[in-house]
């Protein structure tokens, strides 16, 4: 469920692109689109702009301290480079040294190594590698089966663990070239559910290796390949462990490999050090949680080359903060505390003994900049003003530039030196009728409403432009709810004519409950083994909250609306809070954990055999008999990650307490169908149909 939790992340700012929804057919210059500015080196910005002939665009690159621009016509024809990989695995090596152009196909996940000599790829369930020089292919493993994957991710893996922009990738190149750790994966004894197929005549199954809570995970080995000596060498690990394994991270001089290893359990994690001439390991870092160790983390470590030591990343604390370690496993010190999260580490620059990383320590709705000392830990913040910051450091950390915005200001785009000085200010989203329009656009409020046990929820608020405090509104509450997946964001998005809220003339509120990610793991840890229960009860409190302040809201056109975890907690608001919830959009929805994969339910609730109870309340086939509300439901026929079954099931319950409801199913359709065109619009029309018989009054 781990992508997701990007596309529901709503309102941060990519550099130089305004999120401002302004409709395309607006007759006003009100917010507008900004260029995408880049650095070209540590002195030079770019930007691409319409050309002044008339004719395609060209690229302005401008000098930091001058801002003397020169400009370059951008090509209209494409030069390919010597070594093209497609993203479907193909490759082209163009004609050099007297040889021909080669076009190789059929391949998955083609991976250049470092230093450009060789081609690692998977087919079949095996690994490959090319010789570039030689034209010549050798096939590194021979026991790839229908179960059984090399350097090619089991399911499970691939969605929970090492994450959906692997694309399956389960192998990875060391900085010397000579080296490839991959994973192998035996699914044998994973259960298998079947999808169907049925645009034919005949119906197709369509197989997926997916565990349930419980079930039997693949079994996992490490192996690392030597080139040189064209043998594989396997991590001492046993694979019939119940165990998990992150993504492994070369050592900068690839003499070590360090591999993360987590329980079954998964509140225990051990990172080793793999020896790859033996495969031995020895332990440099342990830690162990009373709930969970997330293992999905792409930089959960970070080495510094020149001192030999790196950086941990680790919530154990309750907050999200950097541990700087010797290569012996050993504490040098804390670099970062306190009740805030580190989002990332940007840049690293050892030598002059300090990093850039982004954070919240301002404000959890906000992200900032900050400097942070090897020596001593001492941070200092870069960017500036009550605003989130979206930065992109140069090449030696020299200068930053930054898009900023917040709720009621649009985006801007500055330059600074490693100081937080300002340079210059770069571009202003805002359009020559924004000063004259503004008070006639859409607003919004960016709230906090404190829970009796102290918890202060962030809410985000969107008022129509032609509010009538005199009449009655309906409000929609738009949600995702997963642990650590926050919505709430003090960025501009919205503008001048926004059709959701202009045209249904309704109020918009995204709300962030203490699991999401703004109290840190501290308040993830009330989830935990409990889904479904706080997320309900926060959002609940926040909409009585928000009906007492507003009373023009009426009570009873309340809606809730939310796709595959916001699927779920959609239909538990209407289930659990049907006081408060009156309507609801439900997509894609995990209806009982029992019915999800055991990597990401495991995480949270523990297994059905350890924890009964919790599976039983967090089910949503519990509390039917409580639906008072109007629910419409819509599900993806071939969705291989929240299965069909979920919905079928939940559908099964509410006939059987003869509860009326609505459902659309779309066939064909994976875990969303937003890129079908016509089925995206027909959801759309749906929904909107939907919203305006039941939530507007």
């Amino acid at each position: 469920m781990s992508w997701i939790k990007t596309l529901a992340v709503i309102g941060a700012c990519g550099i130089g692109v305004a999120v401002a929804q302004v409709p395309s057919n607006s007759p006003y210059d009100y917010v507008n689109r900004l260029s995408n500015y880049r650095w070209e080196d540590n002195n030079h910005y770019a930007f691409f702009r319409k050309s002044s002939t008339g004719t395609g665009s060209e690229n302005v690159v401008i000098h930091v301290k001058t801002g003397k621009e020169q400009t370059k016509q951008v090509p209209t024809s494409y030069t390919p480079s010597a070594i093209s990989v497609a993203k479907n695995g193909d490759v082209r090596i163009a004609a050099r040294n007297g040889k021909k152009e080669v076009q190789l196909r059929d391949m998955q996940n083609t991976t250049l190594s470092p230093d450009s000599s060789h081609l690692a790829y998977t087919k079949g369930g095996n690994l490959f590698l090319y010789h570039i020089d030689k034209g010549e292919v050798k096939q590194l493993t021979n026991d790839g089966a229908a179960a059984i994957y090399n350097g090619w991710s089991s399911w499970i893996y691939n969605e929970e663990i090492l994450g959906r922009d692997m694309n399956y990738r389960a192998f990875w190149w060391s900085p010397d070239s000579k080296k490839i750790a991959f994973m192998r994966f035996d699914d044998t004894q994973v259960p298998v559910h079947y999808m169907a197929v049925d645009t034919a005549q005949h119906v197709i199954q369509v197989p997926v290796y997916y565990p349930l809570p419980g079930d039997k995970n693949p079994d996992v080995s490490v192996g690392i390949y030597n080139l040189e000596k064209d043998a594989v060498i396997w991590a001492d690990y046993d694979p019939k462990e119940d165990q998990y394994f992150g993504q492994p991270l070369w050592t900068p001089e690839s003499d070590e490999l360090y591999v993360q290893w987590l329980n079954r359990g998964q509140d225990s994690l051990v990172v080793s050090a793999v020896d790859p001439r033996t495969g031995k390991k020895r332990s440099i870092y342990a830690e162990t949680q009373k709930t969970w160790v997330a293992i999905d983390q792409k930089d959960k470590i970070t080495f510094l080359p020149h001192s030999k030591q790196f950086l941990v990343q680790s919530d154990k604390t309750g907050w999200m903060h950097l541990y700087l370690y010797d290569r012996s496993g050993k504490l040098v010190r804390p670099l970062t505390t306190g009740e805030w999260t580190v989002k990332s580490i940007d840049k690293v620059q050892e030598k002059e003994g300090v990093l850039y990383i982004t954070g919240n320590r301002e404000n959890s709705t906000r992200d900032d900049l900050y400097k942070v000392s090897l020596k001593n830990g001492q941070i200092d913040r870069l960017t500036f003003g009550e605003y989130t910051h979206k930065t992109q450091l140069s090449p030696d950390a020299s200068y930053f530039i930054s898009s900023y915005s917040n709720y009621k200001t649009p985006e801007r785009i500055a330059i600074l030196d490693n100081k937080g000085k300002v340079i210059r200010e770069l571009a202003d989203s805002k359009g020559k009728d924004y000063d004259r329009l503004q008070g006639q656009a859409s607003r919004t409020e960016l709230l906090r409403f404190q829970t009796v046990d102290g918890f202060e929820l962030p809410a985000r608020i969107s008022f129509p432009a032609k509010l009538d405090p005199n009449r009655k509104h309906g409000l929609m509450v738009l949600i995702y709810g997963g642990p650590n997946a926050g919505t709430v964001r003090d960025g501009y998005y919205g503008g001048f004519g926004d059709p959701m809220a202009d045209t249904l003339n309704m109020i918009r509120v995204q709300i962030d409950h203490r699991g999401s990610g703004h109290f840190g793991k501290k308040g993830q840890d009330y989830m935990h083994r409990n889904l479904g229960d706080w997320e309900v009860k926060d959002y609940a409190f926040v909409v009585e909250e928000i009906k007492k302040k507003y009373p023009f809201i009426d009570p009873e056109y309340v809606g809730i609306k939310g796709f595959s975890y916001g699927g779920y907690i959609t239909v538990m608001a209407l289930l659990k809070a049907p006081e408060t919830f009156k309507a609801g959009v439900a997509g894609g929805a995990v209806t009982d954990w029992k019915f999800y994969d055991s990597a990401y339910t495991e995480r949270f609730m523990d297994t059905p055999k350890e924890n009964p109870e919790g599976y039983y309340t967090s089910s949503t086939l519990h509390y039917v008999k409580n639906l008072q509300g109007k629910l419409s439901i819509a599900q993806g026929t071939l969705d291989d990650n929240v299965h069909m079954r979920n919905t079928i099931r939940l559908v099964d319950a509410l006939q059987e307490e003869r509860k009326q409801f609505e459902l659309m199913l779309y066939p064909n359709a994976a875990h969303g169908w937003f890129f079908m065109r016509n089925k995206s619009v027909h959801s759309r029309e749906m929904e909107k149909s939907f919203t305006e018989t039941y939530m507007i009054p």
